[in-house]
């Protein structure tokens, strides 16, 4: 598996060496952040000043509103001066008057409010997207395995989709074989196989799953020693093979069944 960058810097920490025993999630390189934590204090900032704008449009509404209920008791009181003779009709009208430009006072605040709140939004969606792109700063491990190899050093600049290293499970390892057309009816997918491997001293033994059988012949290929095997047709297959420690890969294995 080729384990790549998702954001772009130079890499500030990477640690594990070729050959290192990883962690699932474990933190592997640190790519420096110092810009995103910046955009993201900037921002923070801004949704700051927009939270005091709301609330000071809060207050506003309150006192409106406040307003609003003396303007309307004094109406109802006028209303009754009108009805006695004791007021006159322009008196009614300015402060229905009053009240309407009051009202058109608060819709017009309800209205910068949701306009605040909707930009309130939007900034809450980039300083999500900022944190994101912070935590992909930290390349964790995808799974357990060894660092085969490492691409990457610190103070080097990483970039999307680059590979900093290759990674393996050493629990399970796929043996690629070969076999030709006669054997192909021996063989079926899932079957349990003998697997042999040299060590030191002998010959190693242990049991392998075939995983998958390939639908089309091949010319066998040239890791082959003698030019007559080469030229014969082959089917390609793949064995799982469960290690114990003393498999390695690119190790030569045989394959019996």
């Amino acid at each position: 598996v080729l384990v790549s960058a998702e954001s772009q810097g130079r890499i500030l920490s990477f640690e594990p060496r070729e050959g290192s025993s990883l962690e699932k999630d474990q933190v592997v390189a640190v790519i420096d952040s110092l810009q995103l934590h910046l955009k993201k204090l900037q921002l923070a900032t801004r949704e700051a000043s927009l939270l005091a704008r709301i609330h000071t449009l809060d207050a506003q509404v309150r006192a409106n509103q406040v307003q609003l209920e003396n303007l309307e008791r004094e109406k109802q009181r006028i209303d009754k001066l009108v009805e006695g003779g004791a007021a006159t009709v322009k008196q009614q009208d300015d402060m229905q008057g009053q009240i309407e430009h009051l009202q058109a006072q608060m819709v017009a605040l309800e209205s910068q409010k949701a306009s605040v709140h909707a930009e309130r939004n939007t900034l809450e969606v980039q300083i999500r997207q900022v944190e994101d792109q912070i935590r992909r700063s930290m390349i964790r491990n995808p799974r357990e395995g060894i660092m085969l190899s490492k691409y990457k050093e610190e103070g080097e600049i990483a970039i999307p989709g680059q590979p900093l290293y290759k990674l393996a499970n050493m629990d399970e390892l796929i043996l690629r074989a070969y076999i030709s057309g006669n054997q192909l009816s021996e063989i079926e997918t899932g079957k349990s196989v003998t697997v042999r491997f040299d060590v030191p001293g002998g010959r190693g033994e242990t049991s392998g799953t075939v995983s998958w059988i390939s639908p089309s012949a091949e010319f066998t290929p040239k890791i082959i020693q003698t030019k007559e095997e080469r030229i014969n047709l082959v089917y390609a297959i793949k064995i799982v093979v469960p290690n114990q420690g003393s498999l390695k890969i690119g190790m030569p294995g045989e394959v019996l069944f």
